[in-house]
């Protein structure tokens, strides 16, 4: 499966220049991609596997812990349509980045917190996100966001029946869950001058 079921875009490139890319790791990634396919300039989404030591994982095998990999989202996004800012809000607000290698009931390293990034003008927006996100997360008794954040790593599209998966089955299990706290727009438009 190359295409993306809901809208027919390719999954895994090549993509219009204008486009801009990011990779999110927020638990399992059903849920996390059906998240980001909703939102609009959003061009396309896949789940795959990257951050992890081997080549072309396997579900098991990322499953098994021993691969590495983290479950991620690949978000391909029209700059001009939705601010990378947008998706960064929407990335810390619906999961608990301070969970370490899991997420609620989801545990191991593949559901770890991640955000793998393409730019340098992402990297210091991301800073500037993580730094807002956390004195929000202590105000409401949250400890330290574990987010792993780093260059992109080489990502390994997920075999086609997780490719949109609760587009297909709606009914499907999804454990995306926020912790409730918000993040204040205001703060992060000012980190960011």
């Amino acid at each position: 499966m190359s295409k993306h079921f809901l809208n027919g875009h390719q999954l895994n490139g090549p993509f219009p220049e204008d486009l801009q890319r990011i990779q999110f790791g927020m638990g399992c990634f059903w849920g996390a991609e059906r998240l980001f396919w909703q939102q609009q300039g959003v061009y396309v989404t896949a789940v795959g596997y990257a951050g992890g030591l081997v080549d072309a994982p396997t579900y098991e095998a990322v499953c098994s812990g021993q691969s590495g990999h983290a479950e991620v989202v690949l978000v391909v996004f029209d700059p001009k349509q939705i601010s990378f800012e947008t998706l960064l809000n929407l990335f810390w607000c619906w999961h608990d980045p301070t969970q370490g290698m899991r997420q609620g009931n989801d545990v191991g390293s593949q559901y770890r917190s991640a955000i793998y990034f393409y730019s340098d003008a992402q990297k210091r927006a991301i800073d500037a996100s993580q730094k807002c996100y956390q004195q929000a997360l202590q105000k409401a008794g949250y400890g330290q966001i574990t987010t792993e954040v780093l260059p992109t790593p080489q990502f390994y599209l997920a075999e086609g029946y997780h490719q949109q998966y609760l587009a297909k089955n709606p009914g499907g299990y999804c454990a995306l869950a926020g912790t409730g706290v918000a993040m204040d727009a205001a703060i992060l438009v000012n980190a960011q001058k």
